[in-house]
């Protein structure tokens, strides 16, 4: 088994800050790429500094930062500039998550680089991409998230739509950006040449829409949300337990709807000819949740795991991260690693997908700022160590 990963010896450059460029980035450094992150010098990324802290350092920072060189570059300065030129042209891969346009008022944009560097593979990600009416807004993945046509089916009718407690608009355009880029880098092997991969936040959204447009299109139906269920799809809901917890049962097929109805203890709906399939189920769907509402509502959130496990009917809890914490198939399936960070353990959760022969791994957690100027302008660039000394005194690194 390899422990390099499937990207071992591609080397990229992540302009990116906050989330959709890191969490791209974080991803390729987690199977094998070596991610040369540059951050500014006064502070760092942002994420540094975001929601729970230990010390001066976010402990978000320690995840997404993993297995990252970090190098303090001013780019708005024209050395810092050079810099990063001369880094993106020994390059395969370049991540940036500004706002259109700005990396080609620095001069770093994928134009400048076709003659130097032909092969290379560079990803942008923005808010509405790089062409279009809308490029040169601003691009959060709040806003993103609802124009895409996400948060319309979230929530409950006639409230207010929903969004989980989540960035999951720059995690998943991160996700397609990662995608993107190994695509890309596959495609550079037949023809040698590189490409820009334009990855939006809201056409990420929007890749997770499912049946959404044909529906419309074909039968002007436009889904709404529906609280905790899936429009046409009976039953799958989440019921409150007796003891305040709260399990999801998914019983929409046919003999599994019989199975749940029976173990619920309602054998003359599992046999009722009206519930025998999907349409009839939708159509009487409240009659069906009134049901198992009140079984579960009579008993306890294990118990009714026991019953419908026993009786082969797909159901779970709803879980926090303690109960995550908790879990053995958790454990067991390896989704926590332990780094160390000044001397203390910390849990980060591993990076997906799994395989079996080039698995990914964290090598270090987010490191300091600026923690590898050295290796990487000194070694790599080949600058001396009085030039390192001289740009930092400038302010340049």
């Amino acid at each position: 088994m390899s422990n390099t990963g499937p990207l071992q010896g591609y080397r990229v450059i992540e302009l990116g800050q906050l989330l959709a460029g890191p969490f791209a980035g974080c991803m390729l450094g987690y199977f094998g790429a070596e991610i040369i992150k540059i951050e500014p010098p006064a502070g760092g990324d942002p994420i540094r500094k975001w929601r729970e802290m230990d010390g001066d350092t976010s402990l978000w920072w320690r995840s997404i930062g993993r297995n990252k060189k970090s190098v303090t570059v001013d780019l708005k300065s024209e050395k810092g500039v050079v810099l990063v030129r001369q880094l993106i042209d020994q390059a395969d891969v370049v991540i940036e998550n500004f706002r259109p346009g700005v990396v080609e008022k620095w001069g770093l944009g994928p134009d400048e680089f076709k003659i130097s560097n032909p092969g290379l593979v560079y990803a942008r990600i923005s808010g509405y991409g790089q062409n279009g009416p809308y490029a040169a807004k601003p691009g959060f993945a709040s806003v993103c998230e609802g124009i895409s046509g996400f948060r319309y089916v979230n929530g409950k009718p006639g409230e207010a739509p929903m969004r989980p407690n989540l960035s999951i608009g720059d995690t998943i355009s991160g996700i397609h950006a990662a995608l993107g880029i190994a695509m890309a880098l596959l495609e550079k092997k037949q023809s040698g040449e590189g490409q820009v991969v334009d990855v939006a936040l809201f056409e990420s959204m929007f890749n997770l829409m499912e049946a959404v447009v044909p529906e419309y299109d074909g039968a002007g139906v436009i889904r709404g949300p529906s609280g905790s269920t899936v429009t046409g799809i009976v039953p799958t809901n989440t019921y409150r337990c007796g003891d305040g917890k709260y399990v999801v049962i998914g019983g929409n097929g046919d003999s599994i709807f019989q199975r749940l109805m029976r173990a619920a203890g309602f054998p003359h709906m599992a046999e009722d000819p009206r519930l025998a399939s999907n349409p009839g189920r939708v159509e009487h769907e409240g009659e069906i949740d009134s049901a198992l509402s009140s079984w579960c509502d009579a008993n306890k959130l294990q118990d009714i795991l026991t019953i419908l496990e026993d009786a082969r009917v797909p159901a779970g809890p709803i879980y926090s991260v303690e109960d995550m914490f908790r879990d053995r198939h958790f454990i067991d399936r390896g989704l926590f690693e332990q780094v160390e960070i000044n001397g203390k353990p910390l849990k980060i959760p591993a990076i997906l997908p799994k395989l079996t022969r080039t698995p990914g791994r964290t090598k270090w957690p987010g490191p300091e700022l600026g923690d590898h100027n050295q290796e990487v302008l000194g070694d790599l660039l080949g600058l001396s160590d009085s030039e390192i000394k001289s740009l930092s005194e400038e302010g340049v690194i």
